[in-house]
């Protein structure tokens, strides 16, 4: 230790003299940082990946809470820890938070409206999801240096009126502004107009959270918010594989040479088997093909050591256990469908087999991976196929507007005209889903020819026609012609939920909202706990503030007055 001492003493004193004779507190440090040489377009775009990397790491989590990714474990209390939303709150407050005020000093001083007033919403949208997530999280206190180091907790509400704030501000700002545009975008290409008409929905989704019919009401008489899918407000990743590797999660998680991520069976099945006509035919959803690659097509006939079914050694399903039966007869047990599509089933904590050839992978939308043109083929190919991970995070979609309006009307009882924006989020979904077709044009150009003789492209054989599409529209108007209010509004949640495939944050926040959809597959156990209504406060914020206290999470967010979920 007296050692230990003696070289830092020594150290010290080397540097103090160093600084004595080189007198740089005298001089001006060309090389440094200053706001007067600052690069604000630098970092507006540290920002933009900054917002990325949240919205990446709050989606995650809550959508396998939500069954739209498999959730591993066997009790929620095992699903989640302090840990699981360390990423989203130094992602928040250590980088994006910073960054952003720094940025604001820079821009508006200079009269840069479209980045500030961005940056702003950028800000406010985190803002929201911390609290959709945590609850109670510190706002007027954080960001204030050795001033204030353990800044404490405002409640949700507070932080959500501030958010709220944030986003008309950005409005303001954003409106008839003549201010130079960012040199890159990642967007909106700078486009007051488009960024003005997300932060208006963002604040719709707020409203739908805490039940403001009223300002619902007014945002859509206001006319200026995403209606259209080209002010879809998204993040696109590229094809580089490396320095840096630019390519969307998804395509990571498969099209290299891991296994990657189980599917969830529920998910899945929503596509395949959920929905069943008058004569009990299953009425597939045209989207499937594009959200799912299948490696193998018999999921039932698999060597029994790449099963992990827990009551039964193969996908047997007359093993189904009895509370799933009591939820819905037809949910699926240990795969989606025996065509396959083979991933888990939710709250399935058990081992991993050597399934890595036959699970099923991501697809083609949103992660830019592969279209499934039954080839059947294993996707880790050290990422050369499919669409090479040119996909997208959609944070806020045309269709989501519609859907959370048609919610709105049918929970709240806003002046809209719930089927009709049913059947407009629905067309509009597929049309974007339907858009990654020109991500891989070669493969759907390519002709081919099926076992009974017939012959085309891909694209002809294998992607809906537009009579396909219409019928699949039809069929969910007519069974929402057919049923009661309650079960209106689960047709829309469920719609809602599928076309939100890659943002586990809505399929999160409306499940709680709601309890819909109302066949949810349970844990596979019979006793899983409590759901999780939110998330613990992560460790590196409640290990490093004196002001910080744990929660549990069973805890309701402010906004939380939803039905008791499973």
């Amino acid at each position: 230790m007296k050692l230990l001492k003696y070289f830092l003493i020594l150290f010290v004193s080397i540097g103090i003299a160093a600084c004595d004779m080189t007198d740089l507190d005298l001089q001006d440090n060309p090389n440094a940082v200053t706001p007067e040489n600052a690069s604000i377009n630098d970092l507006y775009n540290n920002i933009q990946l900054s917002f990325r990397n949240v919205y990446s790491s709050a989606q995650g989590s809550p959508g396998a809470m939500a069954r739209m990714y498999h959730q591993g474990a066997y009790l929620y209390l095992s699903a989640t820890s302090p840990n699981t939303m360390n990423g989203l709150w130094q992602n928040a407050y250590s980088t994006l938070f910073p960054d952003i005020d720094a940025l604001l000093n820079l821009a508006e001083e200079r009269g840069l409206d479209i980045h500030a007033g961005s940056a702003k919403i950028m800000k406010a949208y985190t803002l929201l999801t911390m609290v959709d997530l945590l609850g109670d999280v510190p706002f007027s206190e954080a960001g204030q240096g050795t001033d204030v180091i353990s800044p404490s907790a405002d409640p949700g509400s507070s932080v959500y009126a501030a958010a709220i704030s944030l986003l008309d501000e950005a409005v303001a700002q954003l409106s008839g502004t003549s201010a130079g545009r960012p040199t890159v975008d990642i967007y909106y290409g700078g486009s007051a107009t488009k960024w003005i008409k997300a932060a208006n929905s963002i604040k719709l989704k707020a409203a739908l959270n805490t039940g403001d019919a009223a300002t619902i009401n007014a945002l859509v008489s206001g006319g200026n918010i995403i209606t259209s899918t080209a002010d879809d407000f998204e993040f696109t990743y590229g094809t580089q594989r490396a320095n840096p590797n630019s390519r969307h999660p998804f395509y990571q998680s498969h099209y290299e040479i891991g296994d990657g991520d189980y599917m969830s069976n529920y998910y899945m099945w929503l596509m395949k088997g959920d929905k069943k006509d008058a004569n009990g035919s299953v009425v597939v959803d045209p989207r499937i093909r594009f959200y799912f690659y299948r490696k193998i097509d018999d999921a039932e006939n698999q060597d029994v050591t790449t099963y992990s079914c827990h009551f039964s050694e193969t996908p047997d399903q007359t093993a189904k256990p009895a509370h799933f039966v009591s939820v819905d007869p037809d949910l699926p047990y240990c795969y989606a469908a025996p065509d396959g599509y083979l991933g888990r089933d939710h709250l399935n904590g058990e081992g991993i087999p050597p399934d890595g050839p036959t699970r099923t992978s991501y697809g083609l939308y949103p992660g830019g991976g592969q279209f499934d043109d039954d080839s059947f083929k294993d996707t880790r190919k050290s990422g050369t196929t499919g669409a090479l991970g040119n996909g997208i995070w959609p944070i806020m979609h045309a269709s989501f507007v519609d859907f959370m309006r048609a919610e709105a009307a049918l929970r709240l009882g806003t002046s809209d005209d719930a089927r009709a924006l049913l059947e407009s989020g629905i067309r509009k979904s597929i049309s974007k889903v339907f858009s990654f077709k020109s991500k891989v044009a070669a493969t759907m150009s390519t002709q081919i020819t099926l076992r009974d003789g017939s012959s085309g492209t891909i694209e002809e054989l294998y992607v809906p026609n537009q009579d396909r599409i219409d019928a699949y529209v039809d069929f969910v108007l007519a069974e929402y012609d057919a049923a009661s209010a309650d079960g209106k509004l689960d047709i829309v949640v469920k719609e809602y939920y599928i076309a939100a495939w890659g943002n586990g944050l809505e399929a999160y926040n409306m499940y709680r909202r709601t309890g819909k959809p109302g066949n949810m597959q349970p844990g596979l156990e019979p006793e899983v706990g409590a759901f999780a209504r939110s998330f613990y406060l992560p460790a590196v914020h409640v290990d490093r503030n004196a002001n910080a206290s744990q929660k549990t999470i069973t805890d309701r967010v402010f906004w939380d007055n939803g039905p008791e979920v499973y």
